[in-house]
């Protein structure tokens, strides 16, 4: 065990009781997974979201056996103000993780680097460490085990009950995802292994941990789509961490033979699939309170088996009863469901059109050519506006090497390049920029663009924004480098920041990150200096439909103005001339619905090309004024 950790303070929202549970269910979420790590790492601070909360709002048995601290939100660290909690961060510094997903992910991996013994935490990141990495923008999952259900099951507990709807549509969502085949990484062996047990007729018992069976594996107990022995096999066995059961290592000259296509598909074991992770134990509270709150009401859960054979399947996982017991949180014994009649089967399995993955066809076939003419025929054409400063360019050499993009493992060509993209937004950032203002770089990696203004500009604060925690934390490195005392550091996605400032800049915002930072500016009345990038991921989201402005909107489809998304990325510049040209005007229009679109919240925008327009294949720029 490690002990020259820094302390690191975990700050958790506090609105009310319900029951055995603290809401918002996020903090009881992160209580859970503390207990489950056993990890005492962490100062806890509750934040009461009201006013008037004294010391006595929370019952101390249900905060496990953690010291808990009650403070309020305006002694919060100011880098942890402009945040939405949870949120950590070490005492007394400039970095600061936020939201639900990023804080759990960061408990796991301090756990295990204080105490490498527990390979068993560290396994709750799933395969290559990414299980809920993903943002809940672009990531239906992550979003619907971060933000859907939770929300969705508050609402239910928290709902009058003439008012309170049978089954919440999200809840129902998780249930028919827990039908669906699972895919997982060498998944062709483990199929092989199934096929080569259902030839043999195997008929063996379940193997389980423990000397009880659990319920659903009892004799005369049918459920629908149970797993098999051999998927409980390889889910408990890499939980136990034991070798895989014998018998089933080898397969049989026709096992091998058969076609991959021809092979049967694997059953869930868990949330993600076959293993355990981190998934299930943001789920687990949110389910259980749900249940809990569904009997009392005398509901009817003949809709969901499938919920109710992981509900009981997770109880076994090793860990998790005596979590469950430090939270106070008593498990149901279900008992074994029947089949619903079919008619009340479809009237609960509807799930809401927002909750369902973007169906439409995404496989453009045919050139952009009839898009752009249909617009031109509507007076609607790709402009630019002149560049304000085409020749302003920094002093590099005059830099500290930390300063410099270069400073890393980049090329000579590639960090030039690099020099004259932010040379084009630090332009546009100074013009724009004025003693005291608060600049936040979003999607900032490795802090190319926030570092230069922290540095250049040192009356202003500027704070930079970043989901991925190893670029970060290279950029905290190059700022202390510097000395620089204007910066923070906030990893998290960008729903999670909330607090106000002047100017938001992004150079290369991927996709529809370009829209959330164009939002998140309009809300703050924020001017913005922004460069897009990867069009081809423009789609639908559960926020931002597309076209985006109403003059594009009148005139073009969603599949239409995909065409225009996917052709924006053919800039390469090994591309033709004549292809690239399209490219450009591709990436002119759909910038231009976006300028169109802040231009209707009262904003004055122009997109403008960076000079040289060399400097990038995507080199497109917004300057916004509200």
């Amino acid at each position: 065990m490690k002990d020259n950790i820094a302390e690191e303070h975990l700050y958790l929202a506090f609105s009310h009781q319900y029951r055995d549970s603290i809401f918002p269910l996020h903090t009881s979420i992160s209580l859970f997974l503390l207990s489950y790590c056993d990890c005492k790492l962490f100062k806890v601070f509750l934040v009461p979201t009201g006013e008037d909360v004294g010391d006595q709002c929370v019952t101390k048995n249900l905060v496990g056996d953690f010291e808990v601290h009650l403070i309020s939100r305006c002694q919060l660290p100011v880098v942890v103000q402009s945040c939405s909690l949870p949120a950590v961060v070490v005492k007394d510094d400039k970095f600061c993780r936020a939201g639900l997903s990023v804080v759990l992910r960061h408990i796991i991996q301090k756990t295990f680097e204080a105490d490498p013994s527990k390979k068993d935490v560290l396994e709750l990141l799933g395969f290559k460490k990414t299980c809920l990495k993903a943002c809940a923008e672009v990531s239906q999952w992550t979003r619907l085990c971060e933000i859907s259900i939770p929300l969705a099951v508050e609402r239910f507990l928290t709902a009058s009950p003439e008012h309170c709807q049978a089954i919440p549509p999200d809840i129902l969502l998780f249930e028919r995802k827990l039908g669906e085949p699972v895919r997982v990484h060498n998944d062709d062996k483990i199929r092989r292994q199934k096929l080569q047990q259902q030839k043999a007729g195997a008929k063996a018992a379940v193997y389980v941990p423990g000397e009880k069976a659990t319920e659903e594996l009892k004799p005369g107990i049918v459920h629908e789509h149970p797993p098999s022995s051999l998927e409980l096999s390889v889910a408990f066995s890499k939980l136990l961490a034991q070798e895989e059961p014998d018998g089933i290592n080898r397969e049989a000259p026709h096992i091998r033979k058969t076609k991959t296509s021809d092979l049967p598909l694997l059953d869930h074991v868990f949330a993600e699939g076959l293993y355990f992770t981190v998934a299930d134990l943001v789920l687990l509270p949110c389910i259980h309170q749900f249940l809990v709150s569904s009997k009392k009401r005398g509901k009817n859960l003949v809709d969901l088996p499938l919920i109710s054979s992981w509900y009981r399947r997770v109880q076994e996982v090793p860990g998790v009863k005596k979590a469950a017991g430090k939270c106070k949180m008593e498990f149901l014994q279900l008992p074994e469901l029947m089949s619903a009649p079919k008619e009340q089967l479809q009237d609960s399995a509807s799930v809401p059109d927002e909750l369902e993955e973007d169906n439409e066809d995404s496989h453009f076939i045919g050139g952009p050519r009839p898009t752009m003419t249909k617009l031109m025929e509507n007076g609607i054409e790709a402009k630019f506006s002149p560049h304000p400063c085409p020749s302003w360019t920094l002093d590099w050499t005059s830099l500290p090497s930390a300063v410099s993009p270069g400073e890393g493992k980049m090329s000579k060509d590639r960090a030039l390049r690099k020099q004259q993209q932010l040379n084009n937004l630090v332009a546009a950032v100074t013009k724009l920029a004025k003693p005291g203002d608060l600049i936040v770089d979003f999607c900032s990696g490795g802090g190319h663009v926030g570092i230069v203004l922290a540095y250049m500009m040192p009356s202003c604060q500027v704070v930079l924004i970043e989901n991925k925690e190893l670029s970060l934390i290279r950029a905290k490195d190059r700022s202390d480098e510097l000395g620089l005392n204007n910066i923070w550091f906030i990893q998290a996605n960008l729903d999670y920041f909330n607090g106000t400032f002047n100017i938001g800049v992004a150079l290369h915002a991927c996709g529809v990150a370009t829209d959330m930072v164009i939002e998140h500016c309009l809300r703050a009345r924020a001017a913005f200096v922004i460069s897009p990038c990867c069009y081809g991921f423009i789609q639908n989201t559960v926020k931002f439909k597309y076209p985006r402005s109403h003059q594009f909107k009148k005139i073009l489809s969603y599949k239409e103005h995909m065409i225009l998304c996917r052709f924006a990325d053919q800039t390469a510049v090994q591309l033709p001339p004549e292809r690239r040209l399209i490219g450009k005007q591709c990436m002119g229009l759909v910038d231009l619905d976006r300028a169109w679109a802040a231009e209707e919240h009262n904003y004055s925008v122009q997109v403008i090309s960076m000079e040289p327009e060399s400097c990038s294949p995507k080199n497109n720029m917004f300057v916004g004024i509200p």
